[in-house]
């Protein structure tokens, strides 16, 4: 059974996420490589959980301060879903969120 998120995320923390399709990383598996990964490679693992993840399942794994902290290097990375990103960002600190 899965577990309720206070983000209403139903990820279970030790099973296999559904965008993790190519890899065998669990949620807490997938945590514990954005807290331990060098700088320069935590882009690349943020962005692809921002391009794969459910909008309410991103925050799970990040914060919105880190990614608008940060949106300079992840733009680039995040694909089709760069516009969403910019555009919800944009929203967020209009209203002063982050």
């Amino acid at each position: 059974m899965q577990e309720q998120h206070a983000n209403n995320s139903a990820l279970s923390q030790r099973e296999r996420p559904y965008f993790c399709w190519d890899r065998s990383w669990s949620v807490e598996d997938i945590q514990a490589k954005l807290a331990q990964c060098a700088r320069e490679d935590w882009p690349m693992l943020a962005a692809w959980i921002m391009r794969e993840a459910r909008f309410e399942d991103v925050w799970v794994f990040l914060r919105p301060a880190e990614i608008a902290a940060r949106f300079a290097e992840l733009k680039s990375l995040l694909g089709r879903k760069q516009e969403f990103w910019k555009y919800i960002l944009g929203v967020w600190h209009e209203l002063g969120k982050i």
